[in-house]
């Protein structure tokens, strides 16, 4: 067997169906390989070798005589830590949480287990996924496979370093704002946030263990090192959870278009909220002009500008996550609620996001029942949108991987944006169409810097259509060279 580091989850489970390796050696290539490189990077915190071990055996066993488990048979990967792994701790980066070893599987873990994979571990995360880098009080800082001094994002960072570092071909992560887009960007691997509600949710930390509702906006996908694993990852795990099953069934339509020439694509990298870093927008740039001939270009105007979709985006967001928040910044932006609406009688111009986190975080029930209607009209501009186009490109934030920064909060920290101090909370506004709307969006490679960092772009469908997003985002690697291997030894 070569070394199977880089090989994508699809070539792993050919070459176990071709019986070129069994399940038990890519399970301890793995091991080997997350022992060698975890100790610098530490985005694998929790280890459950043996049991995997004996998941690789069975399997093994099972293909000897001619019995599939699933369409993951044999494959081995790793989970983000909000998600609750029966007989193995699952902490959501949370002190309180250190000892927790929960009885039952998160819905998604369930279901690449009863698909034949084998999970070897779980992958580091801000406390409670609330943060744009992953480290916590429990297992510490995650580091970026491409440079160590720098953040792999969060909250799903530990995911998308384990990919970036050869540690497994597949992953599980979670998003409510860029949380696995965003970090797919700074490690320079492929994500896939969902269309909401099409992936259940129930066994994600947060909310509390226990939680049987489906939240607002968050959803649950798949990282992978190529466009098609994504693919084979969301056939697992989309679906209804048990209480709908009954009543409904997914089907989700086919990809709009198989190649690039019959994309109708448009693309948005412009909006004076939320500037975009030098760097990051001559990669941008560098994918439209090679799409261009490629591709049907649609010239846009577009209904909605980030002003518009970021405060009804805020206003929703902390209606999920405000009551959680620590008392001391709940407490602090209470304080600032009078200052901003000064603000805004004297026509000063404040933070807009910083402006309504801090509204959206005390809004009585009417506020928010005003942001969820115009987020259906918001809905509704996306669906006659994607009457026009099949995808919309944008970027995914606003800078490459930045140097970790761990002090202070959301509030205080700055990230440098064509050498300005710009506010910590820019890695918001060009997740939040997507969010907001429910649409599905995939966050691909399209190059690495001359600093050499690695730049996404997100591809933003129709609602229900992420095998659009997908498809667009594989054929895009043909002509952008697609996930590349980071300087890691």
């Amino acid at each position: 067997m070569g070394d199977s580091s880089y090989w994508s989850a699809g070539a792993c489970l050919a070459a176990l169906r071709g019986g070129e390796l069994s399940s038990l050696e890519l399970v301890e290539a793995c091991i080997a390989r997350i022992e060698a490189l975890n100790p610098k990077l530490n985005a694998v915190v929790a280890t459950d070798y043996e049991r995997a071990r004996e998941r690789a055996h069975s399997a093994d066993d099972a293909r000897s005589k001619g019995r599939i488990l699933g369409p993951l048979h044999g494959l081995p990967m790793t989970v983000k830590d909000s998600l609750q792994t029966a007989g193995l701790v699952t902490t959501s980066g949370a002190p309180a949480l250190r000892e927790f070893v929960p009885d039952e599987d998160a819905v998604v873990v369930e279901r690449v287990l009863d698909a034949g994979a084998i999970v070897l571990g779980k992958t580091n995360l801000p406390i409670f996924a609330g943060d744009w880098q992953s480290y916590n009080d429990v297992y510490g800082r995650t580091n970026n496979p491409w440079d160590l001094g720098r953040t792999v994002g969060g909250s799903s960072g530990g995911s998308a370093a384990s990919l970036a570092a050869g540690f497994v071909p597949l992953e599980i992560g979670s998003d409510i704002g860029g949380s696995i887009r965003t970090p797919a960007h700074y490690c320079g691997v492929y994500g896939h946030k969902p269309s909401h509600g099409i992936v259940p949710n129930r066994g994600h930390i947060p909310g509390p263990p226990g939680t049987k509702g489906e939240p607002d906006l968050a959803v649950v996908g798949p990282l992978g090192r190529t466009a098609a694993d994504l693919r084979l990852a969301l056939d697992v795990l989309a679906g209804p959870d048990a209480l709908d099953a009954p009543g409904w069934t997914l089907d989700l339509p086919n990809s709009r278009a198989e190649r690039l020439e019959d994309f109708r694509v448009g693309y948005w990298l412009d909006d004076p909220l939320c500037p975009i870093d030098s760097t990051v927008r001559a990669e941008l740039e560098s994918t439209i002009d090679a799409l261009r001939p490629q591709v049907q270009l649609v010239d846009l105007t577009l209904p909605f500008t980030l002003a518009d979709i970021v405060p009804r985006y805020m206003r929703l967001l902390l209606g999920v996550i405000g009551g959680d928040l620590p008392a001391p910044l709940r407490a602090l932006t209470r304080v600032l609620l009078p200052h901003y609406a000064l603000a805004e009688k004297l026509g000063i111009r404040a933070d807009l996001i910083s402006m309504n986190a801090s509204r959206g975080m005390h809004q009585s029930h009417a506020d928010w029942a005003r942001a969820n209607e115009a987020r259906a009209k918001l809905r509704w501009s996306c669906h006659e949108l994607f009457k026009d186009i099949d995808v919309l490109l944008t970027p995914v934030v606003p800078t490459t991987a930045f140097p970790h920064q761990t002090g202070g909060n959301h509030l205080s920290r700055r990230i440098l944006v064509n050498g300005q101090k710009r506010p910590y909370m820019d890695q918001i506004p060009w997740a939040a169409l997507a969010t907001t709307a429910y649409l599905p969006a995939t966050s691909a490679p399209v190059g690495v810097t001359p600093e050499g960092l690695p730049v996404n772009i997100q591809i933003v469908g129709p609602f229900l259509g992420d095998r659009t997003t997908i498809r667009f985002a594989e054929l895009l690697a043909e002509i952008r060279g697609g996930f590349q291997p980071p300087p890691l030894s």
